[in-house]
């Protein structure tokens, strides 16, 4: 098993959801984030003033998946949330050793499906 992890723009989750719905991936964890990396923040003007916006919502998109899986979900994270601008987002692979469900006691493939 391994976990994908998306760091991504806002604006591209919803095209991301939707694709991996269409290929069978319904199991994700979604949360809202901070953070920068070569873009470094932007700047932004209120009032007149002009102030420096150092972290940048962004959405982290978990899942695991069995490994089979991985480079088919990777294609689809690259070209749903690719803008050809910095700040698209980088994804992790992590390999997952092992999956238990709480509820009955299920390990492994069993207990991600």
């Amino acid at each position: 098993m391994k976990k994908v992890e998306a760091i991504i723009r806002p604006e591209t989750f919803r095209s991301l959801r939707e694709r991996l719905e269409e290929v069978g991936i319904n199991g994700l964890t979604v949360s809202e984030v901070a953070g920068c990396g070569q873009q470094k923040g932007q700047q932004g003007v209120f009032r007149g003033n002009t102030f420096e916006i150092k972290l940048l919502p962004k959405v982290k998109v978990e899942m695991v998946v069995e490994a089979e899986f991985v480079d088919e979900i990777v294609q689809i994270i690259q070209e749903t949330c690719s803008t050809n601008s910095v700040g698209d987002g980088k994804i992790f692979i992590y390999h997952i050793e092992d999956a238990i469900r709480i509820r009955t006691g299920e390990t492994g493939k069993l207990a991600i499906l």
